[in-house]
């Protein structure tokens, strides 16, 4: 996930649910090239709860597909993306890095394994192209919509629209009937709840859509979608991903596949991780509600240690929170209290290991 515009000057792209935003009231905004939906007038925090309490749908078609096929496509992947494609199979779902010579974050990506030979991988909006120039295939982020279908109510109240979708297990895919359209799901999100993401053709996004919500599901855009993110501790491309850093860094060594071949990066990761990463993400949370910032300073005692990030406020905890890099010879640990140093005010906050909610019994 990451934000802002094109660059180009390239009119933004649009979904196939533009229209239905706008009939909702929604504040349209660019983000990554495209005019997504930033909240519907219930607002942010409004829908951040529905989608922890309840269920919520987001319009996540500003992320794109970029279809790979054929014999050689497994191999290629393999190559190309930093997780290990063998640990999991047709029919699931993986997420992965691709990485550049120096084992930096170009992008980070879902790749839904469709079928023996198919392969839709799944790019934030701005690094479609990067994606795509990369790793080869076919850019058909137009045809489709996808609707994240996210919350604790999501899977009960998307069955009443179709069984099959709301059935797909975790990090699952499959495909499902819906409007006489074959459709993919995947058991996927970006919240930290349970949850659902489709992809349906373009010609029946719309009563998709609103058939969804009919069920009581509250429409929510990107600020609840951040906020969401940030509770879960979760990486946005720009913040926590992107130049300069690596997996290790951001803690994501899990998705470095060790055990395969040469993939791009690889020998840069490998030397990283025999001397350790200079640096490590840690979560933070104030001890007020003033919302912590990306860019603010982070001082232990007397010390810069580091700098946030991410931060937000967090619609759960209803505290300021954050993620960001802090030194690894600062030696932190859970629980200790730093000052974050924003706009000239410091505000005293605490390290957690995320994610921030639910709220870790060993950080209260």
């Amino acid at each position: 996930m990451n934000a802002g515009d094109s660059g180009d000057g390239a009119p933004p792209r649009v979904s196939p649910l533009h229209e239905a935003h706008a009939a909702l009231g929604a504040k349209l905004v660019p983000f990554g090239g495209w005019e997504m939906p930033l909240a519907y007038p219930s607002g942010t925090v409004a829908e951040h709860r529905a989608c922890r309490l309840s269920a919520v749908a987001f319009d996540v078609s500003h992320l794109g597909t970029v279809r790979v096929v054929g014999p050689d496509a497994f191999g290629h992947l393999q190559q190309s993306l930093s997780n290990d494609l063998r640990r999991v199979h047709p029919g699931r779902a993986q997420y992965t890095h691709l990485l550049d010579d120096d084992g930096f974050v170009v992008d980070d990506i879902i790749v839904w394994w469709v079928d023996e030979e198919r392969f839709d991988v799944m790019p934030n909006a701005s690094n479609t192209t990067d994606v795509l120039a990369a790793i080869g295939g076919s850019d058909v982020t137009g045809e489709r919509a996808v609707i994240a279908v996210q919350g604790p109510e999501a899977r009960d109240r998307l069955a009443r629209v179709s069984p099959e979708a709301a059935a797909v297990h975790r990090f699952n895919v499959e495909r499902f009937e819906w409007g006489g359209a074959t459709c993919l799901v995947a058991g996927t999100g970006y919240t930290g709840e349970d949850g659902v993401e489709c992809a349906v053709p373009a010609e029946v996004a719309v009563d998709f859509w609103d058939a969804v919500l009919a069920q009581g599901v509250a429409p929510a855009g990107l600020g609840a979608r951040d906020t969401l993110r940030l509770e879960a501790g979760l990486p946005l491309h720009g913040h926590e991903l992107g130049p300069g850093i690596t997996p290790l860094q951001a803690g994501l060594g899990w998705v470095v596949g060790w055990d395969k071949a040469e993939f791009t990066g690889r020998a840069a990761l490998e030397e990283e991780r025999a001397s350790g990463p200079s640096r490590r993400l840690r979560g933070f949370v104030a001890s007020g509600r003033q919302p912590l910032r990306d860019g603010s300073e982070v001082r232990y005692g007397a010390d810069r240690v580091g700098v946030l990030t991410s931060g937000n406020f967090s619609p759960m905890r209803e505290r300021g929170i954050g993620l960001g890099f802090v030194d690894a010879d600062a030696r932190l640990l859970d629980g200790d209290e730093v000052t974050v140093v924003q706009r000239g005010r410091e505000l005293t906050a605490h390290v957690v290991r995320p994610p921030m909610w639910p709220v870790r019994e060993d950080t209260e």
